[in-house]
C-alpha cells in the first residue's frame, strides 16, 4: 500500500470534515494580529469532534512511528485534544506514545511543572514530536519546543493540521526541525492537502 497516497487521502478526508463541522470557513475574517484573512480555521472544533479527533490521530500516528518518537507534546490549548487522541489511539494500535501538554507558563505551586503528563516514564533524551492545530508564525510551537528541550528531550518532528504558510514552517525548517502538516494554505487562501 502506498503510504503517501494513503496520507493524501486522509488529509483530503480531514479537509472535508473540517468544512462540514464548521472548523474551516471561508469569507472575510479579522485576525487577532491585525489584518484580514479569506478563511478561518479553528482546529479545536475539528479535534474535539469524535470523528475529527480520531482522523487527525490516525493521520499523525504513522508520522510519529516513522520518526521513532516515544511521546507527543503540544502547547495548551490547541494541542490538548490532539495529544490525547494520539495517545489513546497509540495504545489501541499497540505502539504506545505518551501524551505531554506544555503549559503557557510553569505552575507557580506544587511541582512547578512546565510540562504535564507521564514524564517519569521517559528517558533523558527521549525522542518527542511537538504538535499543534495550526502553524502561523510558529510562536506556540517554538514555546513548546523550548519546554520539551529544556526538560532534556529531543524534538524529532514538528506537526500541525494546518500550515498557514505565514513564516512559521519556514522558520522551523531554517532552525533544523523536520516539519510536516496535513493541510496547507496558499497566498490566495486556498486550503489543500499538503504534499
Amino acid at each position: 500500500m502506498d503510504n503517501s497516497n494513503s496520507a493524501g487521502r486522509q488529509a483530503s478526508d480531514i479537509l472535508e470534515l473540517a468544512i462540514d463541522k464548521g472548523a474551516l470557513a471561508f469569507g472575510e475574517f479579522r485576525l487577532t494580529a491585525g489584518g484580514t484573512s479569506s478563511y478561518y480555521f479553528d482546529g479545536r472544533i475539528l479535534t474535539l469532534d469524535p470523528e475529527g479527533g480520531y482522523r487527525v490521530a490516525k493521520a499523525f500516528l504513522p508520522m510519529i512511528r516513522e520518526c521513532g518518537a516515544q511521546a507527543i507534546a503540544g502547547p495548551t490549548l490547541g494541542a490538548d485534544p490532539i495529544v490525547s487522541a494520539v495517545s489513546v489511539l497509540s495504545h489501541i494500535e499497540g505502539y504506545p506514545v505518551a501524551g505531554l501538554i506544555v503549559r503557557g507558563e510553569a505552575k507557580g505551586h506544587g511541582g512547578k511543572r512546565a510540562i504535564e503528563g507521564p514524564t517519569d516514564t521517559l528517558d533523558a533524551g527521549a525522542p518527542v514530536v511537538v504538535a499543534d492545530d495550526t502553524c502561523t508564525t510558529g510562536g506556540s510551537l517554538f514555546h513548546a519546543i523550548e519546554a520539551v528541550e529544556s526538560a532534556g528531550y529531543r524534538v524529532v518532528k514538528v506537526l500541525s493540521i494546518l500550515d498557514r504558510n505565514e513564516g512559521g514552517s519556514a522558520e522551523l525548517r531554517r532552525r533544523g526541525y523536520s516539519y510536516q502538516s496535513l493541510l496547507s494554505a496558499n497566498e490566495q487562501g486556498e486550503i489543500n492537502p499538503s504534499n
